[in-house]
């Protein structure tokens, strides 16, 4: 119950602190020329007792510079930046502080913490001895020179000392020297990003500096979808939103910002983009990066009016899925998984406004296709249903030819009835999962998890994980941790069965929920501001063993919303779909939608599918009714002339492009 103790709030204002914002955030940047006018006594803190707490936690939210490249005075497409001084192209020091407290007459460090490249150094005064000595506790491998924001919380209990960086698993260290049950701070100071001295300033950025008595704090820290920037307490300035000044009061503190207006084509948004600015002059609006999406500033948002019919696009056969990409500098391109061999698989070239042909490639009852890179090389993943002319039975990775400006096949891969390949990236490794269906008429078989080999230039068996009659895998990330979803689709007797979510940890992936599925084709993870949600597309209702409902297929399918305090995903709404096989997630301007491929009712394959709407309390609502064919995938795209929806059908050689008409 002890309140939060904070330091960066008590030392403001003082000379020599400059607020900058990077990044979406708000951060002190500390002066070396007077390190002792960023001291205060520690008295100001321990009113009631001269005492540094006997267990505690250290909170800091921190940006701390790498060795940068040569700065340049302007950005690409008409881009200007103004850059923090605290950015000048010069090294690091070895050692710097990010706090002290030091008694007056003593060079000696009290408490204080400094990082080193790639350690973290916990400083204190052990009195077990006669005068005393300087202890030291280590934690390696943490890298936090690297010009992002972190967030770390060390917890001090005796011998025992934890840290945790952004809410990753934590590092604990337990030494032979405990900390000092009774550590006197009479006469001392605390020291912002100094030992009262110029060597070893801190030359990043201070957002959040806190000291919680008689606590781990990372309970409270880590309840957050952004972990990064997770707060207990921040000084006022540095808040999302400054107080408002009285009157005509200047600022207290040198204000600066990496702001960065682009013109031209959309650029990307990501967490590296927050905060910067793009100025669309076709549409003449403005708009803000929040570190996934351009939110428009200036411009009246665009709102889904109707859709419309674009371009009937006529397929070598059945189309089972479709994977749109661009490849840079070459253009937009949709691969589609024909059922049909030959020909095989058609790839498409956006040209003047619509879908060209561009390529065949040899596929047999392709299921879907997976467009991905690792490093410079592209690829494209096509999961095979069938057996070749030959009675082999394999899927194939291309590799696209900057030569030849086609697909050419890179490595054949053995799998079983595979229905979905899943790319990703885990800790800098390349990882490649793919879903196998049955073989023969066994569906209770292994789906694997495949390792690029930067060495070889293959992909390598890394995990299996037993699946039933799987259909898809669906990777995401929350903060730190990193997921994959399977959906189990039918065991040999039943379609009621658990589909899971797997969570990475130690190297492979571990079961972290189950969830009970019908007949489970697809998962699709979004979010809504801060919530993560993930639906599920149940396609049909049997069960040997039970009584055969009035229709199979007409079945709900469930949108679950992740719960960070009971950490696991709970059912947040129910949609009644008919035999739905795909979900798809876009926004048009501020309002998001779901669209699901209903592709049978029991009757016909002329079923509608439909367009939901976020309704915030409502949840999704129905907005269009949209007529297909035994809809089997919906993808999403945006072009300079406008946004998209793309759908497949499994029962005609004929896939659609849907315009989303904007008032």
């Amino acid at each position: 119950d002890l309140r939060p103790l904070d330091i960066l709030s008590e030392a403001v204002p003082a000379r020599g602190m400059r607020v900058f914002q990077v990044q979406g955030m708000r951060g002190f940047q500390l002066s070396a020329s007077r390190p002792r006018a960023l001291g205060f006594p520690a008295s100001r803190l321990f009113i009631h007792c001269d005492r540094f707490p006997e267990e505690f936690s250290i909170i800091v939210t921190l940006r701390a510079l790498r060795v940068p490249a040569k700065v340049s005075a302007a950005g690409g497409h008409g881009a200007g930046t103004a850059r923090p001084a605290a950015e000048s192209p010069s090294l690091p020091q070895r050692n710097e502080y990010i706090f002290t407290l030091m008694v007056e007459e003593s060079p000696s460090v009290l408490v204080g913490l400094r990082y080193a490249p790639d350690k973290l150094h916990f400083l204190f005064w052990s009195q077990e001895r006669v005068g005393g000595w300087q202890s030291r506790v280590t934690f390696p491998n943490v890298s936090l020179s690297d010009n992002q924001w972190h967030t770390l919380v060390l917890a001090v209990s005796g011998q025992s000392f934890s840290l945790t960086v952004d809410c990753s698993i934590p590092k604990d260290v337990v030494v032979e020297t405990p900390f000092p049950a009774s550590l006197s701070v009479r006469r001392a100071s605390f020291y912002l990003g100094n030992r009262r001295r110029r060597k070893g300033v801190f030359t990043g950025l201070l957002r959040q500096l806190v000291l919680l008595p008689g606590a781990d704090a990372t309970p409270r820290i880590c309840h957050a979808v952004n972990f990064k920037v997770a707060t207990l307490s921040v000084p006022t300035v540095l808040q999302d939103v400054p107080a408002k000044p009285v009157s005509n009061e200047v600022l207290k503190y040198p204000y600066e910002t990496d702001m960065k207006v682009t013109l031209g084509a959309r650029p990307r948004c990501t967490k590296q983009e927050k905060a910067q600015f793009w100025f669309n002059a076709s549409r003449r609006g403005l708009y803000l990066c929040n570190g996934s999406t351009w939110l428009s500033m200036l411009e009246v948002q665009h709102r889904l009016d109707y859709v419309e019919e674009y371009q009937n696009l006529v397929t070598n056969s059945e189309t089972m899925g479709i994977e749109v990409f661009t490849i840079p500098k070459v253009g937009l391109f949709a691969a589609m998984a024909n059922r049909v061999t030959p020909p095989g698989s058609a790839i498409y070239r956006w040209t003047d406004g619509k879908f060209v042909h561009y390529q065949n490639i040899p596929t047999y009852q392709a299921q879907s296709c997976k467009y991905f890179t690792i490093g410079k090389k592209i690829f494209l993943a096509v999961a095979n249903f069938e057996q070749n002319e030959r009675g082999q039975e394999f899927s194939v990775i291309y590799k696209w030819s900057r030569r030849k400006a086609k697909f050419i096949t890179y490595q054949r891969i053995t799998t079983h009835s595979a229905r979905d390949w899943e790319a990703f990236v885990i800790e800098g490794e390349a990882f490649l999962a793919v879903v196998n269906h049955r073989e023969g008429n066994n569906h209770n078989i292994d789906s694997v998890i495949y390792r690029w080999n930067p060495r070889t230039g293959l992909f390598e068996t890394n995990q299996t994980i037993p699946t039933s009659g799987a259909y898809d895998w669906e990777f995401f990330t929350i903060g730190p941790y990193s997921f994959l979803a399977v959906a189990n689709t039918f065991n040999g007797t039943s379609t009621k069965i658990y589909s899971h979510i797997y969570i990475w940890l130690s190297g492979s992936f571990q079961l972290f929920q189950s969830i009970l599925t019908f007949g489970a084709a697809d998962w699709e993870v979004f979010h809504i501001g801060d919530r993560v949600f993930l639906a599920v597309a149940n396609s049909h209702s049997y069960d040997s063993g039970m009584p055969a409902p009035s229709n199979f297929y007409a079945i709900n399918s469930s949108i679950y919303e992740l719960n960070i305090t009971a950490q696991m995903f709970v059912k947040f709404q129910d949609v009644l779909t008919y035999s739905a096989l795909d979900w798809e997630f876009f926004s048009v301007g501020d309002d998001s939608f779901l669209v699901v491929a209903n592709s049978f009712d029991g009757f016909t394959f002329s079923v509608n599918s439909i367009i939901y709407r976020w309704q915030g309390y409502e949840g999704f609502v129905a907005a269009h009714h949209l007529p297909t064919v035994g809809c089997r995938d919906w993808e999403a795209f945006h072009t300079a002339e406008g946004s998209y929806l793309f759908y497949s059908s499994a029962k005609e050689p004929l896939s659609k492009v849907l315009k989303l008409k904007t008032t």
